[in-house]
């Protein structure tokens, strides 16, 4: 799911749209539902308070009354909650009782401070629903002004509490100075209606929201297919172009932009299929060039190696500037016969042609027969030869006469750059490979040149001079010799520390290679750094000091 999400710019927009376009909603919807909420419990608070205004007026009206005289309302006795026979207390809550209506509107609980249990309800109204706190706020509040409270409302005969609102309040008795102060008067107000309301409401914005988050994630959908299609034939095209099908071009629909980007790249793709078409056609002369031009200096050279053989053998006869002249002929013969055989070897790689000679020999004898034709050279430059051969064969099915190739262009590498140090040659194997890596103690490689070695005519040093004649295509050949096998020739080196050479085969032709039986990194080295790396920079005395340590 991860590699969808980041490959798919499509799916990314979608998903960031729905994101952004969800945060947008839910922040929406709780403004909203905090201001619907606010709204509502606002409007209602006002009614109620305005009602709970005029019941106090009409309780204050029953209470100034001389104790005995009939009531001048009428209707439905309210329950109360102290029974109170005909007293004035019983007559208010009686009008009140007729003036709510029923339960649904309100609740009215008038109470006498003086006198403990002295309280008297409308309708089926709990005495819980006045808690002692609400009492103790009330009394500490100036008459005829409102405490407020949201909580549970209790009912004689209800399961469950309904959320409701309590105003509370002392009467005023200013404007009737025989009423006593010590009447409260409570309005409980049902709020079980708004609440389904504002759930409705909450319901409706969550559906609402969810509406809205998948329009625009549907708009933004198909926003984006609009652009992200043409890029991906594009990228499409494009991979199809660089595989080799130069023919590739898209379909220009229209004038925006996208479109004058299929016209770019179709003007880019003609401009590159020429280019490569020339490139090719120049290639193809000049790998016809040099392959005409070996074979037909082939002739000539015979000739006139047959004539310098004659003056070779007879130099004993001439006198010594003669003589010299006819040795030095032989040599350079024979070096330009070497130039004239790379070249042909690789103008049959250019043209596809090289092709392996397959048998099952030890690379042990392969090498021996490398380091013995190496053997002279490495005289010359007083180079010793380390081999480090198994006591196992090491059977494999190769083209004997490539692989030596490869191993002497290694040795005469290795002695070219060893400064006459000894040169270390390792043969390893296992269950599907074997491997020979060459390694010397010059002057290396620097960073980045382990792959540029290979590379045709390429020097590691141009100004430095060449001591063993060659036309700098050896270890291309190498290369070029391995990949024919399947096989690796590989490179590694370091300024100071030398460099070392591997060669990499599979013991069945034609099987993939996975490793080899031999690092690439020479093991003292990698020694050398696993030890640097575990040690611990320590300050001696005498260091910090400026002094030096003890022998």
């Amino acid at each position: 799911m991860r590699r969808a999400f980041w490959r798919s710019l499509q799916l990314r927009v979608v998903t960031s749209t729905m994101v952004v376009s969800m945060a947008v909603v839910a922040v929406l919807g709780v403004f909203l539902d905090q201001q619907i909420n606010t709204s509502v419990l606002n409007a209602r608070l006002r009614a109620a308070m305005s009602e709970a205004q005029a019941d106090r007026i009409a309780v204050l009206g029953f209470l100034s009354q001389p104790a005995g005289e009939p009531a001048k309302q009428s209707g439905d006795a309210g329950k109360s909650l102290q029974s109170g026979g005909d007293s004035p207390l019983s007559q208010a809550t009686t009008a009140l009782a007729n003036r709510a209506g029923s339960a649904s509107r309100y609740s009215v609980i008038i109470c006498n401070r003086k006198l403990p249990g002295a309280c008297f309800g409308t309708t089926n109204i709990d005495e819980r629903a006045v808690t002692d706190k609400m009492r103790a706020d009330v009394v500490k509040q100036e008459p005829g002004k409102n405490s407020l409270w949201y909580g549970d409302l209790h009912y004689k005969g209800g399961s469950e509490p309904i959320p409701g609102l309590v105003l509370g309040a002392r009467l005023d008795t200013t404007g009737a100075p025989q009423v006593h102060n010590e009447y409260e008067i409570y309005h409980l107000i049902p709020l079980n209606e708004e609440e389904k309301t504002l759930n409705a409401v909450r319901q409706m914005l969550v559906v609402v929201g969810v509406a809205l988050v998948l329009l625009l994630a549907a708009i933004a959908s198909l926003v984006t297919r609009q652009v992200v299609t043409p890029v991906r034939l594009t990228r499409q095209a494009a991979e199809r172009l660089a595989a080799g099908r130069l023919d590739e071009r898209l379909k220009v629909r229209g004038e925006d932009d996208l479109a004058r980007l299929a016209a770019s790249f179709n003007e880019m793709a003609a401009n590159l299929a020429l280019k490569i078409h020339q490139l090719e056609e120049l290639s193809q002369v000049q790998r016809q060039f040099v392959s005409d031009v070996s074979h037909e200096l082939r002739t000539p050279l015979t000739t006139v190696r047959m004539a310098a053989d004659l003056l070779y053998d007879a130099r004993e006869d001439f006198d010594p500037m003669a003589a010299r002249s006819a040795e030095l002929m032989q040599n350079q013969l024979e070096r330009f016969e070497s130039m004239l055989a790379d070249l042909l070897e690789i103008s049959r790689y250019d043209a596809g042609a090289a092709t392996l000679d397959i048998d099952s020999v030890d690379i042990r004898d392969v090498v021996l027969r490398a380091v013995a034709d190496s053997e002279a050279l490495a005289e010359r430059h007083s180079t010793r030869f380390d081999l480090r051969l198994p006591g196992e064969p090491c059977m494999a099915e190769v083209d004997s006469r490539r692989v030596e190739r490869i191993l002497r262009n290694l040795l005469f590498n290795a002695i070219e750059h060893g400064e006459g140090r000894d040169i270390v040659v390792s043969v390893g194997a296992d269950r599907d490979a074997v491997a020979v890596a060459v390694r010397d103690h010059g002057v290396g490689l620097k960073p980045g040149e382990e792959n540029m070695v290979f590379d045709r005519f390429w020097r590691a040093d141009p100004s430095r001079a060449r001591t063993i004649g060659g036309t700098g295509l050896g270890l291309a050949i190498s290369r070029e010799d391995a990949m024919l096998h399947g096989g690796w020739l590989q490179a590694w080196g370091m300024p100071g520390e030398g460099s070392q050479f591997r060669l990499s085969l599979p013991r069945v032709a034609g099987a993939e290679l996975r490793g080899s039986p031999l690092p690439l990194v020479p093991p003292e080295v990698e020694m050398r750094r696993t030890w640097r790396g575990q040690m611990t920079p320590v300050l001696t005395p005498a260091a910090v000091d400026g002094g030096h340590d003890a022998d």
